[in-house]
């Protein structure tokens, strides 16, 4: 029986292929699932599996599932998600902006330090 890299090794034109047509994200299968100890032995190539051809795996430990590892997703909010939320939310009242006055007066001012230049 060969090893689990000869039997899934791709030729090295199907792996430039591959890189150029989408990039290691848009590779994604389905997971494989394997036990908690073939991935601790096998954990470089594990992830070189993950980076290079996009595969996912199910890790198990004692048959039930623990944790997927997969490539990273491309973030799924940008900037201007993150600024259409905060606009989204009320208004601080003004009891709120007196609360902030109050402790800006009561904040203690540190003397500048006789040292710096």
């Amino acid at each position: 029986m060969k090893s689990t890299r000869q039997r899934d090794a791709p030729t090295s034109k199907r792996r430039t292929a591959r890189k150029k047509a989408a990039g290691p994200v848009a590779l994604v299968r389905s997971a494989r699932t394997i036990s908690a100890t073939q991935a601790a032995r096998t954990f470089s190539d594990l992830l070189n599996r993950i980076h290079y051809r996009g595969e996912a795996f199910v890790i198990e430990r004692g048959g039930e599932p623990v944790c997927e590892m997969s490539p990273i997703q491309p973030p799924r909010f940008t900037g201007a998600d993150v600024v259409s939320l905060l606009r989204s939310l009320p208004k601080p009242d003004r009891e709120f902006w007196d609360d902030v006055e109050e402790a800006l007066r009561q904040k203690v001012t540190i003397p500048r330090s006789l040292w710096e230049r």
